[in-house]
């Protein structure tokens, strides 16, 4: 006995037939050309819906576009990265484009997952905190648009969209300055390459602080541990901090990610937060929000930053020849119970 034959894809042929119309109109109706009617449009779309018709992408791709947009994330496991891919793709709610994420987490793994999205002939890239080198990403740029998120640098072959990241950073100096602590200390994100360390979000907040602790008569007290935006990071970092001879009333995690870290750090070391050491973080993610921790953080709307960043692609792709823009974002300070006055001397 022989297998059952597999089921033939509907092809453009097949729409027209049953449509009733020419493969050119239903061509035009896919494309969104001008020439089809209102009327041919809704038979054409009826038959796509009926027949269940789905175009090939490498057909599309052949017509000039694939519909598709790269999303490339640093880290997928940070729980703020969610929050620009829910503002991306909820830009894209009534276009006919779709998202496809890639994790790039180093120079060689985020190399490898933009030339293949470039590869797969997608439209457009969303890079956040991409840590290629800036002239790799302009070459990136003229290949297909490019829009970068998180890098302060200024270009003129793609668009960014930021936070203010020094600003963010002397929101929570100046929160914990306010309930009267000095000896504020900063965990960081180890930083080697000589333009990331001043275009990288973690350069910049780690910048802020040493500027706002300097502003504010403290200098003296500046005391910043270099690990990495994990949690795992945040635990070292913390591990080192509580290690001091005289140990500081309160930590600025560069990240909610960190901060998670420097809880468990906390937490094990028998103390208390905040009433041994206040914690603050930064991204305002769901998970400070929740009511157990309740994590002092900056909000940096990464809603909307994702919204940004895709309406300012779209732009990119129906103008390859428009300037560069660049939007930087103002944070603001969430105040919640991991922040309190510090402990009596």
């Amino acid at each position: 006995m022989e297998p059952p034959a597999s089921p033939r894809r509907v092809t453009i042929v097949d729409v027209a037939r049953h449509a009733r119309v020419s493969t050119t109109a239903v061509s035009k109706v896919l494309r969104n050309a001008y020439g089809a009617s209102p009327e041919m449009r809704a038979k054409v779309r009826r038959a796509i819906d009926e027949l269940g018709y789905r175009p090939l992408a490498a057909a599309r791709g052949l017509r000039g576009q694939t519909y598709t947009i790269g999303v490339m994330l640093p880290d997928i496991r940070n729980p703020f990265f969610p929050e620009i891919l829910d503002g991306v793709t909820g830009c894209l709610t009534d276009t006919d484009y779709q998202v496809l994420l890639g994790p790039g987490c180093g120079v060689k793994e985020e190399a490898g997952v933009i030339e293949a999205m470039i590869d797969r002939g997608m439209d457009g890239l969303v890079l956040v905190a991409p840590v290629s080198p800036r002239a790799h990403l302009e070459h990136l740029a003229t290949a297909v648009p490019t829009v970068v998120v998180g890098r302060h640098g200024h270009s003129p072959a793609y668009d960014t969209v930021a936070d203010d990241d020094i600003a963010g950073a002397a929101l929570v100096v100046s929160h914990l300055a306010d309930l009267g602590h000095r000896r504020i200390a900063h965990i960081e994100h180890h930083e080697t390459d000589p333009t990331r360390s001043v275009e990288m979000p973690n350069a910049q907040r780690a910048d802020g602080y040493r500027q706002a602790m300097r502003a504010l008569g403290l200098e003296a007290e500046i005391d910043v541990v270099s690990t990495r935006y994990t949690q795992r990071g945040g635990y070292e970092g913390a591990k080192q901090l509580l290690t001091r001879p005289t140990r500081p009333t309160a930590v600025f995690a560069g990240a909610d990610i960190v901060a998670m870290g420097v809880l468990e750090a906390v937490a094990e070391a028998g103390l208390s937060v905040p009433g041994d050491i206040s914690v603050a973080g930064y991204d305002n993610t769901a998970f400070a929000a929740l009511g157990p921790i309740s994590l002092t953080s900056v909000d940096q709307a990464g809603h909307e930053i994702g919204r940004n960043a895709a309406r300012l692609l779209l732009e990119r792709i129906a103008d390859r020849g428009k300037p560069s823009v660049q939007i930087k974002l103002s944070p603001t300070l969430v105040a919640r119970r991991t922040t309190a006055a510090p402990p009596p001397v």
